[in-house]
Protein backbone atom coordinates (compact mmCIF):
# COMPACT_ATOMS: atom_id res chain seq x y z
CA UNK A 1 0.00 0.00 0.00
CA UNK A 2 1.30 3.49 -0.93
CA UNK A 3 1.34 6.35 1.79
CA UNK A 4 -1.70 7.74 2.19
CA UNK A 5 -3.57 5.94 -0.43
CA UNK A 6 -6.06 4.62 1.94
CA UNK A 7 -6.96 8.70 2.66
CA UNK A 8 -8.34 9.96 -0.90
CA UNK A 9 -11.03 7.08 0.12
CA UNK A 10 -14.39 8.36 1.77
CA UNK A 11 -16.18 5.62 2.77
CA UNK A 12 -19.60 6.33 4.56
CA UNK A 13 -20.67 2.62 6.11
CA UNK A 14 -19.01 0.60 8.68
CA UNK A 15 -18.53 -2.94 7.80
CA UNK A 16 -19.89 -5.37 10.24
CA UNK A 17 -23.04 -5.23 12.45
CA UNK A 18 -25.34 -3.02 13.08
CA UNK A 19 -24.67 0.35 11.09
CA UNK A 20 -25.15 0.88 6.88
CA UNK A 21 -25.79 3.16 4.15
CA UNK A 22 -29.34 2.11 4.55
CA UNK A 23 -31.18 5.36 4.87
CA UNK A 24 -29.10 7.41 2.40
CA UNK A 25 -31.25 6.94 -0.22
CA UNK A 26 -33.88 8.54 1.56
CA UNK A 27 -32.05 11.98 3.11
CA UNK A 28 -34.52 13.68 1.40
CA UNK A 29 -37.43 12.60 3.13
CA UNK A 30 -35.65 14.22 6.21
CA UNK A 31 -34.15 16.90 5.20
CA UNK A 32 -33.76 19.73 7.18
CA UNK A 33 -34.58 22.79 6.04
CA UNK A 34 -34.84 25.44 9.25
CA UNK A 35 -32.63 25.16 12.25
CA UNK A 36 -33.30 22.08 14.27
CA UNK A 37 -34.33 22.82 18.20
CA UNK A 38 -32.70 19.99 20.54
CA UNK A 39 -33.62 19.82 24.07
CA UNK A 40 -30.56 18.59 26.37
CA UNK A 41 -29.81 17.31 29.14
CA UNK A 42 -27.20 15.86 31.92
CA UNK A 43 -26.97 14.62 34.54
CA UNK A 44 -23.08 13.00 35.52
CA UNK A 45 -22.56 10.87 32.94
CA UNK A 46 -25.90 10.49 31.48
CA UNK A 47 -26.92 12.55 28.59
CA UNK A 48 -30.38 13.27 26.87
CA UNK A 49 -31.37 14.42 23.43
CA UNK A 50 -34.94 15.24 22.51
CA UNK A 51 -35.34 16.90 19.17
CA UNK A 52 -38.55 16.30 16.86
CA UNK A 53 -36.10 15.06 14.22
CA UNK A 54 -35.37 11.82 16.43
CA UNK A 55 -38.00 9.49 15.89
CA UNK A 56 -36.30 6.08 17.34
CA UNK A 57 -34.25 5.95 20.67
CA UNK A 58 -30.79 5.56 19.92
CA UNK A 59 -28.25 4.54 22.95
CA UNK A 60 -24.39 5.75 22.64
CA UNK A 61 -21.70 4.49 25.47
CA UNK A 62 -19.45 7.22 24.08
CA UNK A 63 -15.51 6.77 25.48
CA UNK A 64 -12.41 9.19 25.06
CA UNK A 65 -9.15 8.97 27.02
CA UNK A 66 -8.68 5.25 28.57
CA UNK A 67 -4.38 5.64 27.78
CA UNK A 68 -4.24 2.11 27.60
CA UNK A 69 -0.17 1.16 27.89
CA UNK A 70 -0.30 -3.03 27.37
CA UNK A 71 2.88 -3.76 25.53
CA UNK A 72 4.67 -6.38 24.88
CA UNK A 73 8.09 -7.89 23.30
CA UNK A 74 7.42 -6.35 19.81
CA UNK A 75 7.15 -2.69 21.60
CA UNK A 76 10.92 -2.99 22.91
CA UNK A 77 12.28 -1.42 19.63
CA UNK A 78 10.05 1.61 20.28
CA UNK A 79 10.66 2.16 24.56
CA UNK A 80 12.20 5.20 24.10
CA UNK A 81 9.35 6.81 22.26
CA UNK A 82 6.88 5.12 24.51
CA UNK A 83 8.98 5.43 27.71
CA UNK A 84 6.76 8.27 29.40
CA UNK A 85 3.47 7.58 28.61
CA UNK A 86 3.78 3.74 29.40
CA UNK A 87 3.98 4.80 33.04
CA UNK A 88 1.23 7.80 33.27
CA UNK A 89 -1.77 5.98 33.82
CA UNK A 90 -0.83 2.91 35.30
CA UNK A 91 -2.94 3.46 38.09
CA UNK A 92 -5.78 5.71 38.61
CA UNK A 93 -8.95 6.79 41.00
CA UNK A 94 -12.05 6.01 39.81
CA UNK A 95 -14.20 8.81 39.14
CA UNK A 96 -17.26 7.53 41.00
CA UNK A 97 -15.96 5.24 43.77
CA UNK A 98 -12.57 6.89 44.35
CA UNK A 99 -11.25 3.35 44.59
CA UNK A 100 -7.91 2.18 43.19
CA UNK A 101 -8.43 1.30 39.30
CA UNK A 102 -6.69 0.91 35.78
CA UNK A 103 -7.32 1.53 32.28
CA UNK A 104 -7.62 -2.25 31.22
CA UNK A 105 -10.24 -2.30 34.22
CA UNK A 106 -11.85 0.64 33.56
CA UNK A 107 -12.57 0.19 29.54
CA UNK A 108 -13.71 -3.90 29.96
CA UNK A 109 -16.54 -2.42 32.92
CA UNK A 110 -17.48 0.18 30.50
CA UNK A 111 -18.05 -2.18 27.46
CA UNK A 112 -19.70 -4.34 30.23
CA UNK A 113 -21.90 -1.77 30.80
CA UNK A 114 -22.33 -1.18 27.13
CA UNK A 115 -23.67 -4.64 26.58
CA UNK A 116 -26.01 -4.61 30.04
CA UNK A 117 -27.55 -1.67 28.25
CA UNK A 118 -27.89 -2.87 25.04
CA UNK A 119 -26.32 -0.21 23.27
CA UNK A 120 -26.49 0.90 19.66
CA UNK A 121 -23.08 1.86 19.46
CA UNK A 122 -20.07 2.32 20.93
CA UNK A 123 -17.97 5.73 20.42
CA UNK A 124 -14.23 5.87 20.58
CA UNK A 125 -13.32 8.86 20.10
CA UNK A 126 -9.36 9.35 20.89
CA UNK A 127 -6.63 8.31 23.19
CA UNK A 128 -8.00 5.10 23.62
CA UNK A 129 -4.07 4.18 23.45
CA UNK A 130 -1.20 6.24 25.48
CA UNK A 131 0.58 5.31 22.07
CA UNK A 132 0.29 3.20 19.07
CA UNK A 133 1.32 -0.81 20.93
CA UNK A 134 0.03 -3.63 18.48
CA UNK A 135 -0.29 -5.10 21.96
CA UNK A 136 -2.95 -2.63 23.22
CA UNK A 137 -4.71 -2.49 19.39
CA UNK A 138 -5.48 -6.35 19.58
CA UNK A 139 -6.68 -6.49 22.89
CA UNK A 140 -9.39 -3.59 22.38
CA UNK A 141 -10.07 -5.06 18.71
CA UNK A 142 -11.04 -8.80 20.52
CA UNK A 143 -12.81 -6.55 23.43
CA UNK A 144 -14.92 -4.60 21.25
CA UNK A 145 -15.38 -7.87 19.11
CA UNK A 146 -16.60 -9.77 22.32
CA UNK A 147 -19.42 -7.23 22.45
CA UNK A 148 -21.11 -7.62 19.85
CA UNK A 149 -22.48 -4.14 19.38
CA UNK A 150 -20.86 -2.38 16.29
CA UNK A 151 -18.36 0.89 17.29
CA UNK A 152 -16.85 3.68 15.45
CA UNK A 153 -13.08 4.67 16.37
CA UNK A 154 -11.66 8.37 15.55
CA UNK A 155 -7.96 8.74 16.76
CA UNK A 156 -6.76 10.86 19.39
CA UNK A 157 -3.26 12.50 19.53
CA UNK A 158 -1.82 9.78 22.06
CA UNK A 159 -2.95 7.40 19.46
CA UNK A 160 -0.38 7.79 16.95
CA UNK A 161 2.24 9.28 18.58
CA UNK A 162 5.65 8.08 19.98
CA UNK A 163 7.09 10.58 21.86
CA UNK A 164 10.80 12.05 19.91
CA UNK A 165 9.89 10.47 17.08
CA UNK A 166 10.54 12.65 13.94
CA UNK A 167 8.08 13.56 11.36
CA UNK A 168 5.39 16.47 11.45
CA UNK A 169 2.58 15.73 13.01
CA UNK A 170 0.57 14.56 10.19
CA UNK A 171 3.07 12.20 8.94
CA UNK A 172 2.86 10.83 11.72
CA UNK A 173 -0.50 10.38 12.15
CA UNK A 174 -0.86 8.70 8.78
CA UNK A 175 1.94 6.32 9.07
CA UNK A 176 0.98 4.89 12.36
CA UNK A 177 -2.59 4.71 11.15
CA UNK A 178 -1.68 3.15 8.67
CA UNK A 179 0.81 0.61 10.58
CA UNK A 180 -1.10 0.01 13.46
CA UNK A 181 -4.80 1.74 14.37
CA UNK A 182 -6.26 0.88 10.69
CA UNK A 183 -7.98 -2.42 11.70
CA UNK A 184 -9.64 -0.23 13.82
CA UNK A 185 -11.49 1.66 11.49
CA UNK A 186 -13.12 -1.31 9.86
CA UNK A 187 -12.38 -0.16 6.17
CA UNK A 188 -13.80 3.32 6.94
CA UNK A 189 -11.96 6.60 6.10
CA UNK A 190 -9.34 7.36 9.34
CA UNK A 191 -10.39 11.02 8.83
CA UNK A 192 -13.47 11.39 7.76
CA UNK A 193 -16.67 9.40 8.33
CA UNK A 194 -20.45 9.27 8.22
CA UNK A 195 -22.10 6.93 9.79
CA UNK A 196 -26.26 6.27 9.87
CA UNK A 197 -27.98 4.81 12.79
CA UNK A 198 -31.96 5.23 13.39
CA UNK A 199 -32.15 8.39 10.95
CA UNK A 200 -29.09 10.44 12.26
CA UNK A 201 -26.02 10.47 10.75
CA UNK A 202 -22.72 10.79 13.08
CA UNK A 203 -19.61 12.43 11.62
CA UNK A 204 -16.16 10.98 13.26
CA UNK A 205 -14.08 13.55 11.88
CA UNK A 206 -9.89 13.42 13.59
CA UNK A 207 -8.76 16.57 14.84
CA UNK A 208 -5.83 15.01 16.02
CA UNK A 209 -3.49 17.03 15.32
CA UNK A 210 -5.48 20.28 16.50
CA UNK A 211 -6.13 21.37 12.65
CA UNK A 212 -8.63 20.47 10.14
CA UNK A 213 -7.74 19.87 6.48
CA UNK A 214 -9.75 21.51 3.16
CA UNK A 215 -11.11 18.07 2.51
CA UNK A 216 -12.69 17.39 6.00
CA UNK A 217 -14.21 20.91 5.91
CA UNK A 218 -15.35 20.25 2.65
CA UNK A 219 -16.44 16.41 4.23
CA UNK A 220 -18.46 18.18 6.74
CA UNK A 221 -20.11 21.15 3.93
CA UNK A 222 -21.56 17.84 2.08
CA UNK A 223 -22.84 16.14 5.68
CA UNK A 224 -24.45 19.96 6.55
CA UNK A 225 -26.14 20.16 2.86
CA UNK A 226 -27.57 16.79 3.03
CA UNK A 227 -29.96 17.78 5.40
CA UNK A 228 -30.14 15.35 7.46
CA UNK A 229 -29.56 15.22 11.35
CA UNK A 230 -26.32 15.25 12.64
CA UNK A 231 -24.12 14.32 15.64
CA UNK A 232 -20.35 15.69 15.47
CA UNK A 233 -17.86 13.03 16.99
CA UNK A 234 -14.01 14.94 17.36
CA UNK A 235 -11.26 13.97 19.85
CA UNK A 236 -10.15 17.75 20.74
CA UNK A 237 -12.91 20.12 21.83
CA UNK A 238 -14.13 22.62 19.79
CA UNK A 239 -12.99 26.31 20.85
CA UNK A 240 -15.25 28.05 23.41
CA UNK A 241 -15.02 31.40 24.94
CA UNK A 242 -13.50 31.06 28.84
CA UNK A 243 -12.13 27.61 28.51
CA UNK A 244 -8.83 26.53 28.79
CA UNK A 245 -5.89 25.76 25.46
CA UNK A 246 -7.05 22.03 25.82
CA UNK A 247 -10.33 23.38 24.05
CA UNK A 248 -8.10 23.60 21.08
CA UNK A 249 -10.02 23.08 17.56
CA UNK A 250 -10.52 26.67 15.95
CA UNK A 251 -9.01 28.44 19.08
CA UNK A 252 -7.89 31.95 18.28
CA UNK A 253 -5.50 32.20 21.10
CA UNK A 254 -3.77 28.38 19.45
CA UNK A 255 -0.23 28.60 18.12
CA UNK A 256 3.46 28.63 19.19
CA UNK A 257 2.89 31.33 21.98
CA UNK A 258 0.50 29.28 24.06
CA UNK A 259 2.17 25.72 23.51
CA UNK A 260 3.51 24.91 26.80
CA UNK A 261 4.04 21.01 26.86
CA UNK A 262 5.65 20.54 23.46
CA UNK A 263 9.10 19.68 24.97
CA UNK A 264 7.60 17.52 27.58
CA UNK A 265 5.36 16.02 24.89
CA UNK A 266 8.28 15.65 22.13
CA UNK A 267 6.69 16.98 19.24
CA UNK A 268 7.04 20.00 16.91
CA UNK A 269 5.64 22.82 18.42
CA UNK A 270 2.54 24.25 16.69
CA UNK A 271 2.63 26.88 14.18
CA UNK A 272 3.54 30.73 15.00
CA UNK A 273 0.54 32.10 12.81
CA UNK A 274 -2.01 29.33 15.01
CA UNK A 275 -4.62 27.60 13.26
CA UNK A 276 -5.20 27.58 9.74
CA UNK A 277 -8.22 29.34 8.01
CA UNK A 278 -9.72 26.21 7.08
CA UNK A 279 -9.16 25.06 10.67
CA UNK A 280 -11.17 28.12 12.12
CA UNK A 281 -13.52 27.87 9.19
CA UNK A 282 -14.62 24.37 10.30
CA UNK A 283 -15.17 26.04 13.78
CA UNK A 284 -17.66 28.00 12.39
CA UNK A 285 -19.08 26.10 9.90
CA UNK A 286 -20.03 23.63 12.88
CA UNK A 287 -21.97 26.05 14.93
CA UNK A 288 -23.90 27.26 12.19
CA UNK A 289 -24.84 24.29 10.53
CA UNK A 290 -28.86 24.04 11.03
CA UNK A 291 -29.32 19.86 10.92
CA UNK A 292 -26.23 19.11 13.52
CA UNK A 293 -27.79 18.65 17.02
CA UNK A 294 -24.84 18.45 18.88
CA UNK A 295 -20.58 17.61 19.56
CA UNK A 296 -19.41 14.60 21.22
CA UNK A 297 -15.76 14.86 22.40
CA UNK A 298 -12.68 13.98 24.65
CA UNK A 299 -9.39 14.99 25.21
CA UNK A 300 -9.88 17.34 28.12
CA UNK A 301 -10.09 14.42 31.08
CA UNK A 302 -13.11 16.17 32.84
CA UNK A 303 -16.88 16.13 31.75
CA UNK A 304 -18.22 19.15 30.98
CA UNK A 305 -21.16 20.74 28.42
CA UNK A 306 -20.79 24.17 26.72
CA UNK A 307 -23.54 25.52 24.35
CA UNK A 308 -22.53 27.66 21.37
CA UNK A 309 -25.10 29.66 19.24
CA UNK A 310 -27.46 26.69 20.71
CA UNK A 311 -25.55 23.91 20.03
CA UNK A 312 -24.23 21.69 23.08
CA UNK A 313 -21.07 20.46 23.18
CA UNK A 314 -20.60 17.24 25.87
CA UNK A 315 -16.98 16.57 26.71
CA UNK A 316 -16.69 13.00 28.41
CA UNK A 317 -14.74 12.59 31.63
CA UNK A 318 -11.44 10.26 30.48
CA UNK A 319 -11.95 6.50 30.54
CA UNK A 320 -8.56 5.68 32.38
CA UNK A 321 -10.60 6.60 35.74
CA UNK A 322 -13.78 4.94 33.98
CA UNK A 323 -15.48 7.70 32.71
CA UNK A 324 -17.94 7.25 30.11
CA UNK A 325 -21.17 8.80 28.82
CA UNK A 326 -24.50 6.99 28.59
CA UNK A 327 -26.06 8.71 25.65
CA UNK A 328 -29.41 8.64 24.98
CA UNK A 329 -31.62 10.15 21.54
CA UNK A 330 -34.75 10.06 22.16
CA UNK A 331 -38.25 11.19 20.46
CA UNK A 332 -39.44 14.29 21.93
CA UNK A 333 -43.11 14.04 23.59
CA UNK A 334 -45.95 15.82 22.23
CA UNK A 335 -46.60 17.82 25.28
CA UNK A 336 -42.68 18.53 25.37
CA UNK A 337 -42.64 19.40 21.90
CA UNK A 338 -44.90 22.70 23.12
CA UNK A 339 -41.78 23.47 25.85
CA UNK A 340 -39.58 24.18 22.40
CA UNK A 341 -41.42 24.51 19.20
Amino acid sequence: MKRRSFFRKTSTALVGVGLTTSSFANTSKRKIKKPVKVCATIDQQEVFFYAEVIHESIKVVHIADTHLFKDDERGIPYQEFSNRMAKAYNQTTHFKTGKNTNPEEAFEQTLAFAKEVNADVITLIGDIFSFPSEAAIEWVLAKLKNTGIPYIYIAGNHDWHYEGMEGTLEFLRDKWIEKRLLPLYQGNHPLMAAYDIKGIRFLAIDNSTYQISEAQLSFFEEQVDSGMPLVLLVHIPMYAPGKKMVFGCGNPHWGAATDRNFELERRPKWPEGGHTQTTLNFHKKVFTAPNLLGIFTGHVHRNSIEIIKGKPQIVADDNASGGYLDVNFLPMDEKDKKLIL
